[in-house]
């Protein structure tokens, strides 16, 4: 699986995760500033509200470039905004001691708040660590091309991907190193959530308060 960062990412991300084998974080492509990177969706009793890094990205950096704007109190809003949301949630206290841990960090780039992020949330889960920096990996390349070469670089047999890469990816080319590919194919799952209809592709820290340490088997259910 290759695939970018994200700040407190959504549940499918999580999935590809639990998945996969070797988890690359993309971290040397551009940076999207209206992507997934320092953002990410909750449920609250207004409905779905953002959480958001405020970043300094002038120009066009790299992922592992962009560092945070420390000059706006944004770690002590999105604990409240959190605290407001999922306070009467049932496994609020087995979370979010870990989230102001969590936010207690000043770390300078906004790759450390993913990567760490993620490294918590997996170890949370039960999960294993399994990231690698496509940064340090040596391989060179743009879209299908550098696909192919991470995959020759890590030995692989199969290439996990997510519905969003058949825009580009050739799965041809994969086919004639004797690579399989893999369409994720996620089906969100549903779980017992406060308030009226369920509302899907939210940060997984909503899945996680509301079904605590059960939340993985949740998680996969669905295939």
């Amino acid at each position: 699986m290759v695939l970018q960062p994200s700040f407190l990412p959504w549940q499918g991300h999580l999935d590809q995760y639990a998945w996969c084998d070797r988890f690359v974080l993309y971290d040397d492509v551009q940076f999207d500033k209206h992507g997934w990177r320092n953002r990410n969706r909750i449920l609250t009793a207004q409905g779905v509200a953002w959480l958001s890094v405020p970043v300094k990205a002038k120009g066009a950096p790299l992922v592992n470039q962009v560092e945070v704007d420390y000059a706006q109190p944004w770690r002590r809003k999105h604990l409240e905004s959190l605290r407001q949301a999922y306070s009467k949630a049932p496994y609020f206290d087995w979370l979010y001691p870990d989230l102001q841990s969590y936010y207690g960090n000043d770390w300078k780039l906004l790759l450390d708040w993913d990567v760490e992020g993620l490294k918590w949330l997996t170890s949370k889960l039960g999960m294993p660590w399994k990231g690698l920096f496509s940064s340090q990996l040596g391989v060179a390349g743009q879209k299908t091309e550098r696909l192919i070469g991470l995959c020759e670089k890590l030995g692989a047999t199969q290439y996990l991907t997510g519905d969003a890469a058949r825009d580009y990816l050739d799965e041809s080319q994969f086919q004639k190193i004797g690579v399989q590919v893999i369409w994720h194919g996620y089906q969100h799952p549903t779980y017992p959530q406060r308030g009226g209809e369920f509302v899907s592709h939210l940060s997984i820290v909503d899945l996680m308060f509301h079904c605590g340490p059960d939340s993985l088997t949740t998680l996969r259910r669905s295939l």
